[in-house]
């Protein structure tokens, strides 16, 4: 079986690109956003059920992420709703992708890892991090979000100090080549760990 490996941080952190890191030194990588895009998708198994609850928000056979940011904005009991009805699809699909890995170790990205319990999913957890300048300039950058939002989002994410206290291993992203020494240093210890099991 796979050793599971739980990749999270918050936004702007890097995450993203230290997945990519993995996935070039050989590992399965299971991304929760791209996962969450895929049931959102044209024949996406959220398509549906969305529909049932707010037909507006499927526009030519997908879910609109704009459409459903409009409704979390004008109803309160929205959002529970909505992760009521993704969570457990999201979940299905993280568990399809680790039973069909073949990977020796299989990264999870996943955002939210330690909000939604994931962990205990988990063999281990790394966290990605950067200082926190670093971090607001890369998110202000990619220019979907203004500051309030990105301070709104930062406020529903568990702080990147808790994270990085909870995980087994931390990975700066402060450049590419000590992100890319420091994954092959956790692949390393890993593969220690799983030749002494």
């Amino acid at each position: 079986m796979s050793f599971r490996l739980g990749l999270t941080g918050s936004i702007g952190m890097g995450k993203s690109t230290t997945a990519g890191l993995f996935a070039a030194e050989g590992c399965a990588v299971w991304d929760a956003d791209a996962a969450v895009h895929k049931l959102y998708g044209s024949g996406g198994a959220a398509v549906e059920p969305m529909a049932v609850l707010w037909p507006e928000a499927v526009v030519e056979g997908a879910v609109s992420r704009a459409v459903l940011k409009q409704i979390i904005a004008r109803d309160p009991t929205a959002l529970p709703r909505i992760e009521a009805l993704v969570h457990p699809l999201v979940a299905q699909d993280r568990a399809d992708f680790a039973r069909d890995s073949r990977a020796e170790i299989t990264v999870f990205d996943i955002p939210l890892l330690y909000e939604t319990g994931g962990e205990a999913m988990m063999d281990a957890v790394a966290c990605v991090f950067v200082a926190e300048a670093v971090q607001r300039d890369r998110v202000l950058a990619r220019g979907t979000m203004n500051d309030a939002q990105f301070t709104q989002i930062l406020a529903k994410q568990m702080p990147i100090a808790e994270k990085r206290r909870r995980a087994d291993y931390e990975i700066e992203t402060d450049t590419l080549d000590h992100a890319r020494a420091q994954v092959q240093d956790v692949l390393k210890d890993i593969r220690v760990r799983l030749a002494h099991a």
